[in-house]
């Protein structure tokens, strides 16, 4: 360490310091030939790897780097080599000299396999978006797509599914996602023609984002009911009583977010008992570095929990690094809670702002007939008769006649157990009866229960042993290395699942 410290500060005068780390270029060069091993051996996990390697490098990457890359990779003279190069910003002739100085002691491999040269559009993609070069990136994304076409090979299905994702990405971070919608529907095509599994549930989840992004839930719907089924193990996992509306995904990335989107069109279409269930399941499947993704999940399960009549509990507020984004919801379920109309209102004009921005505006509109109905059943529980004057004023309402038409449906719907008496105009609420007398108690108890043989059942399939493991005994030795790959294994997932939020 000492040497090297000593060594750059000699080189520093001379002006030969490269203007890139040195094993950036090595490191993608590694890549690159794991990409290869894996085209040729048809291996999808290998390529699955050089992806997991290529987001820990991402924050490394540097024009000079890519440049000196797609060199050494890409054929002189190709039609890509001369596209993507054209996306970099051109660097100075001392740092070319230094990438040249660099890789010239190796002899350039050139290769004209599909899966290097979608793995360059995807470098290049993601360097020209961590770069703010928009507009650049729309073009570099929309040539790498034409290309994509062209190419049907199942081990270049995984690096497509990532150029999807970013080529929406580029499109909605410039306003204009409206306008790949068309292109979107024809891949899906594709993708589906081709027996791209991956392929179709990234394009499905991002045509549904692409809906909803305009407020089009009758679209997203319709697309969802007829979008085709493709078998996988994540769906293992779903509610029994939701199998019907999910499809079968081999991604649990994916799954999270159609859970998420199919959460929504079900929040907007008034079925809340699903749209719950999907949302809870998204937040609970999201890796825990997806934070973004889980605070959204959160944020619409909060309504749809109060929208059914429940308050959830203060943990869901207390969640680490959740807190903040979840300070409006925390203080609009107290709001609920008491039964205030005027806290609801101050707290919904506070927060506006941020509502409008998660798009939960319109579902607190609807939030007010539960404030109002919960106010009611805290007044029937405290006044065995009360005026209807009083209840409007309690209840802070425009006029008397709304407050008997409220206690009127309350009535009826079964919220409070009250006659009206409309000569003296006045509520008179019934003595409240013992509640374990009820089958309340014993309903919510055998759901709870039901939920666990379920989570159980669910651990006890997802099980893996291994082969003849009641058979023979393995040595200290074998069972150390067993651990071992299992160790590797769980961190391979794990990065996976990250890296992909």
């Amino acid at each position: 360490m000492t040497q090297d410290v000593e060594m750059k500060e000699q080189a520093a005068p001379s002006n030969s310091l490269p203007s890139f780390s040195p094993s950036t270029l090595h490191h993608l060069k590694e890549i690159a030939s794991l990409i290869e091993t894996g085209a040729y051996d048809r291996e999808v996990r290998r390529i699955l790897r050089a992806i997991r390697l290529t987001m820990a490098l991402r924050r490394k990457l540097k024009a000079s780097a890519l440049s000196a890359f797609l060199n050494f990779t890409l054929i002189p003279g190709s039609e890509a080599l001369t596209r993507l190069s054209s996306y970099l910003p051109k660097e100075d002739e001392h740092a070319m000299e230094v990438d040249t100085a660099t890789s010239a002691p190796q002899a350039p491999a050139k290769h004209s396999l599909p899966e290097i040269e979608i793995y360059c559009y995807l470098l290049v993609l993601m360097f020209l978006i961590d770069q703010k070069k928009y507009n650049e990136a729309k073009a570099c994304s929309s040539a790498s797509i034409a290309r994509l076409k062209n190419i049907n090979r199942r081990t270049v299905d995984v690096l497509a599914a990532r150029l999807y994702f970013y080529y929406s990405l580029c499109y909605e971070l410039t306003g204009d996602l409206a306008e790949i919608r068309g292109n979107l529907l024809s891949l899906h095509r594709i993708a589906t023609l081709r027996h791209d599994e991956l392929g179709q549930e990234t394009l499905l989840n991002l045509l549904l984002r692409n809906y909803l992004h305009y407020n089009l839930y009758d679209q997203a719907e319709k697309l969802r009911s007829k979008a085709p089924r493709f078998e996988a193990h994540s769906n293992q996992q779903a509610s029994r009583k939701l199998l019907h509306l999910l499809p079968l995904t081999s991604s649990p990335v994916q799954f999270c977010r159609y859970l998420f989107y199919l959460g929504k069109i079900r929040t907007i279409q008034l079925e809340y008992t699903d749209a719950k269930e999907c949302l809870l399941q998204a937040a609970r499947k999201a890796p825990i570095a997806a934070l973004g993704f889980r605070v959204q999940c959160n944020k619409w399960a909060i309504i749809v929990r109060l929208l059914l009549g429940e308050i959830p509990e203060r943990t869901v507020f207390m969640q680490k690094g959740m807190e903040k984004a979840l300070r409006p919801y925390f203080e609009l379920t107290n709001a609920v809670r008491i039964g205030d109309l005027e806290l609801f209102r101050s707290v919904a004009e506070k927060f506006s702002s941020t509502f409008s921005s998660d798009r939960t505006h319109n579902l607190i509109v609807r939030l007010r007939h539960n404030v109002i109905r919960t106010g009611l059943r805290n007044i029937s529980i405290s006044y065995s008769r009360i005026s209807l004057v009083d209840v409007a004023k309690k209840l802070r309402l425009d006029s008397v006649a709304d407050a008997e038409s409220i206690v009127a449906k309350a009535i009826r719907d079964g919220a409070i157990d009250a006659t009206l008496d409309h000569a003296s105009r006045c509520m008179l609420s019934k003595e409240t009866g013992d509640i374990y007398s009820m089958t309340e108690p014993q309903t919510v108890f055998n759901s709870r229960i039901a939920f666990c043989l379920n989570m159980h059942n669910e651990a006890v399939r997802a099980l893996r042993f291994p082969p003849n493991s009641h058979k023979e005994k393995e040595s200290a030795e074998k069972r150390r290395e067993r651990r071992q790959q299992e160790q590797e294994l769980a961190k391979h997932i794990a990065e996976e699942d990250d890296d992909e939020f």
